[in-house]
């Protein structure tokens, strides 16, 4: 049995309520859902964070009816670890709603970082800058050396280096 725990507002204690288990052969006898034609479709667009109302308009369900299937047939997490859904639909309606910059590249940002299991990922790259020189022969060692010029391979691997940097300066 699943636990749900809720406070009120200004309350210091708290009330355990005990969710049900939910009996499956009678949900699926009794659910609109289950037993409707699409619903393959209908399960699909709720896991994509598709509008409830929307999805039960068009298909002539009650949105009650959708979360009470949603609870039923386990969709919930599914529809949780598919946050990247949601965050598509925010950054693909961006040009039609007004939207600040800051709230598209935060979404832009956590989609990035969200893999496709839904699971919140932080990228790092690393680079040893040891084996890299390593890597250099011995006239590229000599000439960074001699001048600081590193060699065109380097500087793809690693990126701009502080020898890069113009100072802000235009250098054409």
């Amino acid at each position: 049995m699943a636990k749900l725990t809720s406070a009120k507002s200004g309350s210091k204690k708290q009330k355990n309520t005990t969710l049900p288990q939910v009996n499956q052969g009678r949900h699926e006898a009794q659910c609109s859902i289950c037993k409707h034609a699409q619903r393959a479709e209908i399960d699909r667009e709720f896991v994509r964070w598709g509008n409830t109302t929307n999805i039960a308009e068009s298909y002539g369900l009650s949105r009650d009816s959708i979360y009470r299937h949603a609870h039923a047939t386990a969709l919930f997490p599914k529809r949780q670890r598919n946050v990247r859904a949601a965050l598509e639909k925010m950054i693909e309606k961006s040009g039609d709603v007004e939207v600040n910059a800051a709230a598209l590249v935060s979404a832009i940002s956590a989609y990035a970082r969200i893999n496709s299991a839904g699971l919140w990922i932080e990228r790092r790259e690393t680079t040893d800058v040891n084996q890299l020189f390593e890597r250099m022969t011995n006239a590229e060692t000599e000439t960074y050396a001699r001048d600081g010029t590193l060699p065109g391979w380097f500087t793809q691997t690693v990126g701009a280096t502080a020898t890069d940097d113009t100072g802000g300066e235009d250098a054409s």
